[in-house]
């Protein structure tokens, strides 16, 4: 059994849409297809999940007028789609009802009403793909998350799935026929909808795929494979043939954005194969993300930059004589609610890098306060705008000189290097940067490690 999830850009169109169908078609193996809500059908146009989040922001300001506007405009979508792939009307109605219902309907509070609508775009599209399947002779039906069991946490937003989901799910495996399934979203103990976080479509085909134990989970996108740097920053980047689990999810928190760096979470602890592949070119052999691969003479497999950190730059005399100060230090994050990514640390000083987005003018302010009140620290400071440049492969364990390459390399462009952290599973290799030189690091470092190498 395969589980077979599209992203947005597969299922925008009702040509897009007859080409999954042919892809299900052509493998008796596909018995699950996960789908997202209709994407962008060309560059200027606005994803169906963006015009959902508007119309719900018109309704928290209780702006009567704008809120039929958009809903209208989400309604047209559907019933562009409905019209060319030559359905009933019935089924534009019945998604109008839909959207009409959850806009009325009562709910304890505005995250609710966001989940609800925003997940409204896959739920929608299943049950229009499971028509239009339906309408063309194949054994198919629309199947809800609630009646399958997809339970989750109830954080709005930020769902994550319950192990009993897992059973529950399992039942989906002695189903007849194919299942339209959509992405994004479960139901929490008390039956309240609770989305994922966005690109959580990924993350349901992933649970799916381990609850059902099946052989393959696909995901089709927009590309043929996983690239080894950003097409837009590196020209003809090489496709990755075969990757682990580690070096996707390394590369996904780095900012590739092929997949969410949650997704595959699932499918790892339960050993699932996953494909990545085109859903417009299908024959195409695609990027296979395993548990383990060969690891080949380049210990690098790809590289990724993420924009959008900042800094917090702590000092003190005998720092590292001072039992429980990375505690103390932390817990004044924690109470923030401030996650970090890095702590980079010498003996009279620290840096905790953090996500800029999580830094208000407010925040900031209590933080340093604090700090310098509490932990009694000779200076402390927070500086923004670093970017994270990431090297990934599960080669770099066993190959000396990687850091030196990679340092002599941004040292020819004059990138200057703020911080350097290598995890213990030595999977991955970072370089804090100024966020300028962020483009100019990749381009520099894809020829240090690729400009003679063929991936196999």
């Amino acid at each position: 059994m395969k589980v077979a999830k599209f992203g947005g850009s597969s299922v925008a169109n009702a040509e897009q849409i007859r080409k999954v169908a042919a892809i299900i078609q052509a493998d008796e193996d596909r018995k699950i297809v996960v789908v997202s809500a209709p994407g962008k059908r060309n560059k200027e146009d606005v994803k169906t999940t963006d015009l959902l989040i508007e119309l719900a922001q018109y309704c928290m300001d209780g702006n009567e007028a704008k809120q039929e506007q958009w809903l209208e405009k989400v309604v047209d979508r559907y019933a562009q789609m409905v019209s060319d792939l030559g359905l009933d009307e019935a089924t534009t109605i019945e998604i109008r009802t839909d959207l009409v219902n959850r806009i009325q309907a009562p709910y304890k509070n505005s995250h609710q009403l966001v989940d609800s609508l925003k997940a409204s775009g896959e739920d929608n599209n299943a049950k229009l793909i499971a028509a239009y399947f339906h309408s063309i002779g194949m054994n198919a039906s629309y199947v809800n998350p609630k009646d399958a069991g997809l339970l989750v946490s109830d954080e709005p937003g930020n769902a994550q799935v319950l192990p009993i989901a897992y059973e529950r799910l399992h039942q989906l495996k002695e189903q007849e026929g194919i299942i339209v399934f959509p992405g994004f979203f479960g139901f929490s103990e008390n039956g309240t909808l609770v989305t994922f976080p966005r690109g959580g479509s990924d993350i349901t085909g992933a649970i799916l795929a381990a609850a059902v134990n099946a052989d393959l989970y696909e995901n089709f996108t927009d590309v043929d494979s996983v690239y080894a740097a950003n097409p837009t920053i590196v020209e003809d980047p090489f496709e990755i043939k075969k990757m682990t689990y580690r070096e996707m999810r390394e590369l996904s928190y780095a900012g590739f954005s092929v997949f969410h760096d949650e997704a595959l979470i699932p499918a790892f602890r339960n050993g699932i194969p996953v494909c990545v592949k085109n859903t417009n070119n299908p024959k195409s052999e695609g990027t296979l993300i395993v548990a383990e691969r060969e690891v080949f003479d380049n210990p690098v497999i790809g590289i990724a930059a993420d924009e959008g950190f900042a800094t917090i730059y702590v000092r003190k005399y005998l720092m590292n004589r001072e039992v429980g100060f990375g505690r103390r230090l932390l817990e004044i994050l924690e109470d923030s609610s401030i996650s970090f990514e890095h702590i980079p640390t010498g003996i009279d000083d620290t840096s905790v890098i953090i996500r800029e987005s999580q830094l208000t003018e407010d925040v900031e302010k209590q933080i340093i306060d604090r700090i310098k009140i509490e932990l009694q620290v000779d200076d402390v400071h927070i500086e923004r705008g670093f970017a994270m440049v990431m090297l990934v492969g599960e080669g770099m364990h066993n190959s000396i000189g990687v850091i030196s390459r990679a340092s002599g390399a941004l040292s020819r462009r004059n990138v200057n290097i703020e911080m350097i952290n290598q995890g213990s599973s030595e999977t991955s290799l970072v370089f804090g940067i100024h966020q300028e030189d962020a483009k100019t690091a990749v381009q520099e470092l894809y020829q240090e490690f690729f400009s003679t190498r063929v991936l196999a």
